[in-house]
């Protein structure tokens, strides 16, 4: 995991329940992701306020991801709803969390109002001063494959801060949008890429008049304008399409033409990085349309052989990347290579730390398992049960390390334990008995999480040979035409990897990225010459 070191300078030091905090969330991240990348962390400004913004596809995940990362104090506006649940709450408060009311959860309207307008007048002054500020200005999570309306909370308190740090002769905040990136975020063990993208240009601020009504309609116009901004950058920051159909074909031409580059160069495909994943994905979005408005017959043909393919590969059951992997010729050696890789996975699954890892945390899992599944036959959205699980997560897995380690302390120290009789028994045993009960209970307190992080480790070395094999019987079937498949494949990898070839795209040393409130499409141009980069 790639991680933001330092911080920009001037920030207070955040306080010790909040570096606990974030280093809780530090762990729930990375054990929850099996990577995550944090791509252009050197886009966050050196001095002055920060405001970050971006969508929120995944509940309590992305404030506790973007928390794990940001640098300094991060201070997050969120529903004061949140905080009403059990440890939660105190959770939240400790890691900088602010609560605002929604007007469909306040009791009485006007106090709800004013409580709102101190807090993000306190929210305000934060980011005057040079704090850094979390928003996301949809005001709810959701899993649409698109960035909802964009409400205008996080320009109305960009507008007061600005206005702050000037009269205070400070820098004036800026705005860095966001990316959050999941392969699939309610699922355990998924990948993840945070991409911070560059600071936003805005719009000067409205001039100050004496007239009361004329400055409101300013200010609210400007509010608007940004607002509008907003919504462009975080559907760009954040590939945001109409469809998870248009969203998926794009990730899984990503694919082709990653393929067909290593092909290319000569070098043995292998899965890329995430980060470097969802940089190809924003290349063929921005690429795809921008040659649908100027080629939009060639683009929708492409478009449509592409939709054919990935069609049957998906009704027999297999991926782009199994027929790019397929070799050329399949060797009882190479069969018997990866067999072995998976009997020493398959071997160290019956250790101490996979028995371990069971003991203390298989209990927890199943209940947080359970949680999940009450929650999706009530018909909660996927966002939601995201973030219950975190929270059921995060309270049921510390009670039964707790409950564990008392017990196995009373097991191996108690004289009224068996196990303690059975130890008294035996000359080699007879000394741990002796140990201090505080100590041994300390010691499996902390094994129990180690022992699950090494044990998904080893799991993940398991499935992975697993899938060789599996995708080994797969290359055999020879019903599913593969010769076929290979070379409609190859052909579409070659027409996407010509349409790239020929334009600059984003991560190209030409690329400029767009003005703020412009998608990437605004930028792409031909190239002058055609040859590929």
């Amino acid at each position: 995991m790639q991680q933001a070191v330092g911080g920009p300078t001037g920030f207070a030091s955040p306080s010790l329940g909040y570096r606990l905090v974030r280093r809780f969330y530090r762990f729930l991240t990375n054990v929850w992701f099996r990577e995550i990348n944090i791509v252009d962390e050197e886009n966050i400004p050196p001095e002055g306020g920060v405001l970050y913004i971006t969508w929120h596809p995944s509940g309590l995940i992305d404030p506790m991801l973007m928390t794990s990362i940001v640098p300094g104090k991060l201070t997050t506006v969120a529903k004061h709803t949140l905080f009403q649940i059990p440890l939660l709450g105190r959770m939240l408060k400790a890691s900088g969390v602010v609560p605002i009311e929604r007007p469909q959860d306040a009791e009485d309207s006007d106090m709800s109002q004013e409580r709102n307008r101190a807090q993000l007048n306190n929210v305000s002054s934060t980011l005057a001063s040079g704090g850094s500020v979390l928003i996301f200005p949809e005001g709810v999570s959701h899993a649409e494959s698109s960035v909802r309306k964009v409400r205008s909370g996080a320009a109305r308190i960009l507008l007061n801060a600005t206005r702050k740090a000037n009269e205070r002769g400070l820098p004036s905040p800026k705005v860095v949008p966001v990316g959050l990136h999941y392969s699939e975020s309610q699922r355990f063990r998924e990948r993840a890429a945070v991409v911070m993208e560059r600071v936003m240009d805005l719009p000067p601020l409205p001039d100050r008049t004496d007239d009361s009504n004329q400055q409101d309609r300013n200010d609210r116009a400007w509010v608007g304008e940004v607002t509008d901004l907003f919504a462009v950058e975080l559907q760009r920051a954040n590939h945001s399409k109409t469809s998870w159909s248009e969203r998926t074909m794009i990730w899984r031409g990503r694919s082709l033409v990653y393929a067909e580059k290593q092909r290319q160069t000569g070098v043995d495909l292998r899965k890329p990085s995430f980060a470097a994943s969802v940089l190809a994905a924003r290349r063929l979005r921005a690429g795809w349309e921008f040659m649908a408005e100027h080629q939009p017959a060639s683009t929708k043909a492409l478009a449509e052989r592409c939709g054919s393919h990935f069609d049957t590969l998906e009704q027999r059951g297999i991926t782009p990347y199994d027929v790019d992997a397929r070799p050329e010729r399949l060797s009882f050696p190479g069969y018997i290579k990866h067999f072995g890789q998976w009997i020493w996975a398959f071997s160290w699954m019956f250790g101490l730390v996979t028995w371990s890892a069971v003991a203390g945390n298989y209990v927890p899992y199943k209940g947080n398992g359970f949680v999940s599944r009450a929650l999706k036959r009530r018909g909660i959205e996927p966002s939601a049960v995201g973030t219950m699980k975190v929270v059921s997560a995060v309270v049921m897995f510390p009670l039964w390390w707790v409950a564990a380690s008392a017990f196995v302390t009373w097991s191996l120290l108690s004289a009224q334990s068996p196990v303690n009789e059975l130890l008294l028994s035996h000359w080699l045993l007879l000394e741990i008995t002796r140990l201090p009960a505080l100590g041994v209970f300390v010691v499996f307190l902390l094994w129990w999480p180690i022992s699950a992080r090494l044990h998904l480790k080893l799991y993940a070395n398991l499935v992975r040979s697993y899938q060789n094999l599996n995708r080994w019987k797969i290359w055999k079937d020879e019903s599913k035409d593969w010769a076929e498949l290979v070379e409609e494949q190859r052909r579409l990898s070659v027409e996407l990897v010509n349409l790239g070839a020929g334009l600059v795209l984003p991560g190209d040393p030409e690329w400029k990225d767009p003005p703020s409130g412009h998608d990437d499409v605004a930028s792409v141009r031909f190239r002058q010459s055609q040859n590929a980069v």
